[in-house]
């Protein structure tokens, strides 16, 4: 099976064909997020993106939005980089709390926490790098409650991460938020479908 690394005007379908179908390429969707989403600690969610989740991403907001082929190249621009090449694994983190004030003071001291996610496999650690398209920590500090990181891997690492029952863990290394979560066999499988 061939590993889709970008989505492209083709792969696109029109609103009126998408409704037809949307049901179900919603229940697909939701099904494989189970399985592609980690919580670390009790306010960081790591949902690891794919081809799948960037397509529904986007047919969702032309959906929503109704902005048509001009909104389609924004879109394209905005997702695209988040679909894992095929030599790495992209999440989106959220630091997710209801509460308003404790959110702002919670993410007030968490500036940097984009550049302390790493996954462990076998020892080795891979240190996640932010998505370069703004800063996701002010100038006060303050981290921003939705991050967007790439965990590049070695062929080496890919082949660990492949192996069947391999202890692959997924945390966060800030002074102010330390957490750790190995992920489920199942999730590892599906995460290693990543990989070219």
């Amino acid at each position: 099976m061939t590993i889709r690394t970008e989505l492209t005007r083709d792969d696109i379908l029109d609103l009126t064909t998408y409704e037809e179908i949307r049901g179900q390429r919603r229940a697909e969707i939701v099904a494989a997020k189970k399985l592609r989403r980690l919580a670390v600690g009790p306010y960081a969610t790591f949902y690891f993106e794919s081809f799948d989740t960037m397509w529904y991403q986007v047919q969702e907001m032309l959906r929503i939005e109704k902005g048509g082929e001009a909104q389609l190249a924004d879109e394209l621009e905005a997702y695209n980089p988040l679909i894992p090449n095929g030599k790495e694994l992209v999440a989106t983190v959220m630091f997710e709390i209801d509460n308003a004030d404790i959110r702002s003071a919670f993410l007030t001291g968490l500036g940097g926490v984009e550049d302390c996610m790493v996954i462990e496999i076998d020892g080795e650690e891979v240190i996640a790098k932010p998505e370069q398209d703004v800063d996701r920590t002010n100038a006060e500090g303050k981290a921003s409650s939705v991050q967007f990181v790439h965990f590049e891997f070695s062929d080496d690492q890919i082949a660990k991460f492949r192996e069947n029952n391999a202890r692959v863990t997924v945390g966060i290394n800030h002074p102010k938020y330390g957490h750790m979560m190995v992920l489920s066999e199942e999730s590892r499988t599906a995460l290693a479908a990543d990989f070219t």
